[in-house]
């Protein structure tokens, strides 16, 4: 069963089930009996880890983008099973054949998965999270201070319980002022269920952290994380713009997207800016639904984007997302719920995208399917560069996609690349990124970090001025603070991301 067929009939589309597998009605081989060679001294190789490192080598031969030019994953390699056993008692674990199989003169985003349940629930956005997003980088004051400010809070997570907002300056952790010798215990909010911090501002005069008087302690904890941040009209210059911060595609929230534009199109606007700089990726087939809300003068069925797998899927798994006058909606566990009318916007001529270097993927594809059918213009960062995509391998029988009937001995999984994404003209060329018509960096105002919808906020201010063609006067320019030499901020495996999830025909 394909995916979705070069040339289909979208009235066929009914349902999706489980994030991040694709269906497909093939099978795998069985796994070759293993045959223990003896060496030359008799000894015997470990094969404690082999029917899941036989998993990690069959997922990876049957999906992988690059399979045809990695030697020890072409078809040959299990042919002779003395020769296939030897070859994975070689490696000590199952990430390390992983990583061995995974190419990395292309391949930045491929990764292992120790356990597939909770990566299942990170991509349908219930994982467990405080509700932070913090900023890109760590920055140190002229005290000898260390700081980092809060780029957003997630509605109706235990942060945003507990009052905290973007741009909130965190400078204590646990009780630990932050300073350039011991910084990392900024980690605990990735690593413990509870952290205590110290939050502060800067006086816009002065320059100085004024600090509040009592610390904030949060729990993290597991609850439905919108991806849909903040949205609001905005007049300008006889001009009715539509602003929208979405943070990532996730199929759960749909109906919530769709109600976004329905907003919209009630209050008639003529313009819109898409805040995607902090959107790192998430579902093909949300991509395809927003795009298809922005530009409602796109045929349906028009191509929105085409992907193209390796050269042994590439006939069974090509397929065409198209642009949808119906957008389906699936609850938390993948089950098909309903489907609504898409409320598509008709007097969008221009989209402008909100960009940094966190804009990964399915944003990307945004920008990239609507360039052959509108004017897109992007303001802020360049973008990460990422046209591919992935599925979740798992160990199961057919291909490797069962997640309800896999290997009950392991929790392992595989995200490997299996696609590159092209538009209508065939375009994929943005593996640099897209750069800016206007460049901004917002950690060059890490220190008066404006809410969403202000529109002295410089990225909204930026395309407000495109848009009305009037330049307003600008404030005191804020030079660019000293960023800590050290580890980078984490982010989860998900914030750069493009995956699918299966489309039954």
């Amino acid at each position: 069963m394909k995916l979705l067929s070069q040339t289909i009939s979208y009235k066929s589309l009914l349902l999706l089930t489980l994030v991040t597998l694709l269906t497909v009605a093939c099978s795998k081989e069985d796994s070759p009996a293993p045959v223990i060679p003896d060496d030359n001294i008799g000894n015997k190789p470990n094969l404690e880890n082999y029917p899941i490192h036989d998993f990690i080598w069959k997922g990876l031969n049957y999906w992988y983008y690059w399979q045809d030019v990695i030697t020890d994953l072409d078809d040959s390699k299990k042919t002779n099973s003395t020769k296939y056993v030897e070859f994975l008692s070689e490696f000590n674990t199952p990430k390390e054949l992983f990583n061995h199989l995974k190419i990395n003169e292309y391949d930045d985003f491929s990764w292992y998965v120790e356990d597939v349940d909770e990566q299942l629930k990170q991509f349908a956005g219930t994982n467990k999270s405080y509700g932070i997003r913090l900023g890109r980088s760590l920055f140190a004051n002229e005290n000898g201070g260390v700081y980092i400010y809060i780029a957003y809070v997630i509605p109706n997570s235990p942060a945003h319980e507990a009052g905290l907002k973007r741009g909130d300056i965190i400078y204590k952790v646990d009780g630990t002022i932050m300073d350039s010798n011991n910084y990392s215990v900024i980690n605990n909010l990735f690593n413990n269920d509870k952290v205590t911090l110290g939050i502060g501002t800067f006086d816009s005069s002065t320059g100085e952290l004024i600090a509040n008087t009592q610390d904030i302690e949060i729990t993290r904890v597991e609850f439905p994380a919108t991806p849909i941040q903040h949205y609001s009209v905005i007049n300008s210059s006889n001009k009715k713009i539509g602003y929208l911060v979405y943070n990532s595609f996730k199929y759960p929230f749909h109906g919530e997207l769709n109600d976004v534009f329905s907003y919209f199109k009630t209050e008639n606007v003529n313009e819109l800016v898409l805040d995607l700089r902090y959107n790192g990726g998430g579902t093909v087939i949300t991509a395809a639904f927003l795009a298809s809300m922005i530009n409602g003068k796109i045929s349906k069925n028009s191509v929105f984007a085409d992907l193209r797998y390796n050269t042994k899927r590439n006939n069974e798994e090509g397929s065409t997302y198209p642009f949808f006058d119906d957008v389906y909606l699936y609850n938390f566990d993948g089950s098909f719920d309903s489907k609504v009318s898409a409320s598509r916007l008709n007097n969008i001529q221009t989209l402008y995208v909100l960009t940094s270097q966190s804009t990964a993927s399915a944003s990307e594809m945004i920008i990239n399917g609507l360039r052959p059918y509108m004017n897109v213009i992007t303001i802020g960062g360049t973008t990460t560069g990422k046209n591919e995509g992935s599925i979740t391998v798992v160990d199961s029988p057919g291909s490797f996609n069962e997640t309800n009937n896999r290997n009950p001995n392991h929790s392992i999984g595989m995200q490997p690349i299996v696609f590159q994404i092209f538009n209508s003209n065939f375009e994929n060329d943005y593996d640099n990124g897209f750069m800016p018509s206007v460049e901004i960096d917002e950690m060059d105002y890490a220190e008066e970090i404006k809410q969403f919808g202000d529109v002295n906020e410089p990225f909204l201010s930026a395309a407000i001025e495109m848009i009305s063609g009037i330049s307003s006067k600008k404030g005191k320019s804020i030079p660019k603070k000293k960023v800590v030499i050290g580890p980078k901020i984490k982010e989860e495996k998900f914030s750069k991301e493009m995956y699918l999830i299966p489309v039954i025909k």
